[in-house]
């Protein structure tokens, strides 16, 4: 470990702080550049990526639509946050916060803005009638949808950043988040134990919010060799849940919108009908 930290009496921005994400972090909000968003002809317009908060969104739509609700076709397109492309204008005008994933609601009379992705979740939910109980239930599902958005920045921004992301490894942090990482695993498999799904008896956006986050680390498949690390194999009604809601056809399709890493054959950088769907890898 180097030499302790000793913080300033006042912080300032350190533009060379180091990081993946080093070369777009700045302490201000707001539009870096006028940037006109792409827009198609469905009644929604999403704006994301691949990652596990992207997918929220994309995962939702599709499942949508194979449960037969048309109107909830859309067009998908790929914002680069690696390229900073979440602080172009339109982007920041659907999302002042300039993150992944934004929504533009073009079903009423007047356009809606939906940002954060359990908002959208809950936006199309409540809109479709549809991945939400009634009575006791939608309690509980709310519950553990606020649950899983509470808990992604000590999985992501935690763990995640220390673990793979940061310049240099440094020993407290990565315990510290692979401690709450582990934890928060061990919440979500007692609850399995006991529930065929978190939200209840039945698959809703509780379960929608929470896969994209645990289904990667039961796949071997985040942040190198997390798997391994935190011994994901001892959770076991989690790998149980995951292997199961991965199998579902509106999840394998949504898992690939806006994806632009991996084989191109598992990649839809842009999505506007089913079609775009043929001959990909799911």
């Amino acid at each position: 470990m180097s030499d302790t930290y000793t913080p300033p009496k006042v912080w300032s921005h350190d533009s060379e702080n180091g990081g993946r994400f080093a070369n777009i972090n700045r302490p201000t909000a707001g539009a870096r550049e006028d940037k006109a968003l792409p827009r198609g002809n469905h009644p929604f317009q999403l704006y994301s990526l691949a990652t596990p908060n992207g997918v929220k969104a994309s995962i939702m739509l599709e499942e949508l639509l194979e449960a037969g609700h048309s109107g909830a076709e859309y067009d998908a397109y790929t914002i680069n946050i690696g390229e900073g492309e979440q602080f172009g204008s339109d982007f920041v005008d659907i999302n002042p916060n300039s993150k992944i994933p934004a929504l533009l609601d073009l079903s009423g009379d007047e356009p809606v803005r939906v940002f954060e992705s359990g908002a959208i979740l809950l936006h199309l939910a409540q809109k479709f009638g549809a991945f939400l109980p009634t009575g006791p239930a939608r309690a509980e599902t709310y519950s553990w949808l606020f649950w899983q958005i509470g808990s992604a920045p000590f999985i992501g921004g935690g763990f995640g950043h220390f673990y793979a992301y940061a310049p240099e490894k440094f020993e407290y942090p990565i315990n510290r988040y692979a401690m709450e990482t582990k934890r928060l695993f061990d919440v979500a498999d007692q609850r399995l134990a006991n529930s065929e799904y978190l939200g209840g008896a039945d698959y809703n956006i509780a379960d929608i919010a929470a896969f994209p986050w645990m289904a990667p680390f039961v796949e071997g498949k985040i942040y190198e060799d997390a798997r391994t690390f935190l011994s994901i194999h001892e959770y076991t009604n989690v790998e149980r849940w995951a292997k199961r809601i991965a199998q579902r056809p509106g999840v394998k399709r949504g898992r690939i919108v806006a994806k632009t890493w991996g084989d191109e054959d598992a990649q839809l950088r842009e999505r506007h009908s089913a079609a775009d769907f043929d001959g990909k890898r799911l």
